[in-house]
């Protein structure tokens, strides 16, 4: 009996280790999930858009769209989105209308890995990338009023920490994780997780640092990145910050609710 016990104990503890290995050396795969692009493939979408392309170094290329405002609108700024860890901008390219109609461009880049943007993927180039289309913003005429800094799921992270070293008029966050430690640690739980993960993009941590207006949307139903991780970083907010609680929300369908799509439409509009 005692031989039993003893081989089932080795069993669950190789099953353990292996376990743990497979999610240190495969964590990329299961965080990110990028469909990469041909360099010479041609975007469609029905917004006017123009394609940019900044060449980072010898290795790293940013690929950027920017969806133009609705010319029916008065032009009232930008919006630069980050977006989440699917396939690339061909998945999200559906959400910048939300914001074109009420007279914004929209940038939405592609990380390294992901269409046609090239290069090693690490939590700083994450950061880097998003600095750099803040400055193409900004050199292109929108001032610092006028840009509104848009996270979506992953990108809530990366969101955050450019509202936190760049001024902007509001930073808007869909989803967001509190760290992808604390996301890590809800998932594999019976692992250190802190001290296993290649990223850890605290989000709360660049909330506090963030001056302008801050607005989270976020569904009670998300089974990705629970409800939970708001919760936590409603109690980091400033005054006359706002979390925005979508009842029965999930992942992926908040501009499916009239709540999402009438709240979005009085920030655009706010001056």
């Amino acid at each position: 009996m005692k031989k039993k016990i003893l081989k089932c104990i080795k069993i669950i503890i190789a099953i353990y280790i292996l376990a743990g290995i497979a999610l240190y050396f495969f964590q990329d795969k299961l965080l990110f999930h990028p469909e990469a692009l041909n360099a010479d493939y041609r975007f469609k979408f029905t917004t006017p858009f123009q394609e940019i392309n900044i060449a980072y170094d010898s290795l790293t290329n940013f690929n950027i769209i920017r969806f133009n405002a609705d010319t029916n609108t008065i032009k009232k700024g930008a919006v630069i989105y980050c977006h989440g860890n699917m396939e690339n901008i061909n998945h999200y390219a559906a959400f910048a209308s939300n914001f074109t109609k009420d007279g914004y461009d929209v940038w939405m880049m592609d990380y390294p890995g992901f269409g046609k943007s090239t290069g090693p993927l690490n939590e700083n180039i994450l950061y880097e990338e998003a600095l750099q289309v803040y400055k193409m913003v900004v050199a292109a005429g929108n001032t610092q009023d006028s840009i509104i800094i848009y996270g979506k799921s992953l990108g809530t992270g990366i969101a955050a920490q450019l509202a936190s070293v760049r001024d902007s008029k509001r930073l808007i966050l869909e989803c967001p994780y509190y760290s992808i430690e604390n996301l890590a640690s809800h998932y594999a739980f019976m692992f250190p997780a802190g001290a296993m993960i290649h990223y850890n993009i605290p989000t709360f941590e660049y909330i506090k640092k963030v001056n302008a207006p801050i607005t989270i949307f976020h569904g009670t139903d998300d089974g990705t990145i629970p409800f939970s991780n708001s919760e936590k970083l409603k109690s980091l907010l400033k005054p006359g910050d706002e979390l925005i609680t979508i009842e029965g929300g999930d992942h992926n369908n908040l501009y499916d609710f009239t709540l999402t799509k009438q709240k979005l439409d009085s920030l655009l509009l706010w001056k």
